[in-house]
């Protein structure tokens, strides 16, 4: 009789303690790391709180994250988190971007697309709670392929205007048919991004304000034509341009 109950128990205890250690996988898997640490007043009370970037890995050793963590300690020991979504090599700094006395927190996350794009994120502790301040809309371009192997490019927030001779690749364009002896086959718009790089940069009246690059490319991604930089302050609750151009490829 005791054999029997055995064999019957058996099978069961088995099955729970190989559920069981599946559960502790998962758990240690779940387990963020810590990316990076800062000090620094985030929430305006003069005292230093800890600022911690975190990632969940995707899979054990996998470079990516498929979520990281934005974890604050107050000065007052109360923390903070925000989740936000994951990427690849996650970075973090402090910098007073909306100008009120107390440093925010920017945080870069990298897709790991191919075009080399990047999620960004812009947060407010000033007096003990997260608040999103979010951060500058793209510049708006509206460009095409134009004849004679040109292209025009316009930055329709300031209606600046430019034209790029593409002269240099017409042996390509041709041999992809976009031209054909000079002449359009039909009309082509060029290849606008998304910012591929924003971050903080001090504007020349010393406060800090964005700074942000948008490539323009032309048949594909990579055939890369110019790129849009666009510098941005925040006033009164949003962010303005001061200042845009264009960077040709190959001039500074």
């Amino acid at each position: 009789m005791k054999k029997s109950l055995l064999f019957v128990f058996l099978p069961f205890l088995l099955l729970t303690f190989f559920c069981m250690t599946g559960v502790n996988a998962i758990s240690a898997l779940e387990e963020p790391k810590l990316l990076f640490k800062k000090q620094g007043d985030v929430t305006g009370d003069k005292k230093k709180d800890t600022i911690l970037l975190k990632g969940i890995p995707h899979e054990k050793d996998s470079a990516y994250l498929k979520a990281v963590l934005l974890e604050t300690i107050t000065s007052q020991g109360k923390k903070i988190t925000v989740k936000l979504p994951g990427g690849y090599e996650p970075t973090l700094s402090l910098k007073d971007m909306d100008h009120d006395g107390v440093k925010d927190l920017f945080v870069s996350i990298p897709t790991g697309g191919s075009g080399g794009l990047a999620n960004y994120f812009l947060y407010t502790l000033k007096d003990g709670s997260a608040k999103n301040i979010t951060i500058p809309e793209t510049l708006q371009i509206s460009s095409q392929f134009e004849d004679n192997y040109k292209a025009s490019i316009k930055i329709d927030q300031t209606g600046k205007k430019f034209t790029v001779d593409l002269s240099s690749r017409k042996k390509e364009y041709e041999r992809l048919g976009i031209y054909q002896d000079g002449k359009l086959n039909e009309p082509t718009e060029l290849i606008v991004q998304p910012f591929g790089l924003l971050k903080p940069v001090k504007l020349q009246n010393g406060r800090y304000g964005f700074k942000g690059l948008q490539q323009i490319s032309g048949a594909y991604r990579a055939d890369v034509i110019a790129t849009a930089v666009s510098l941005w302050e925040y006033k009164n609750g949003e962010w303005v341009l001061s200042k845009s151009y264009l960077k040709r490829k190959g001039k500074h």
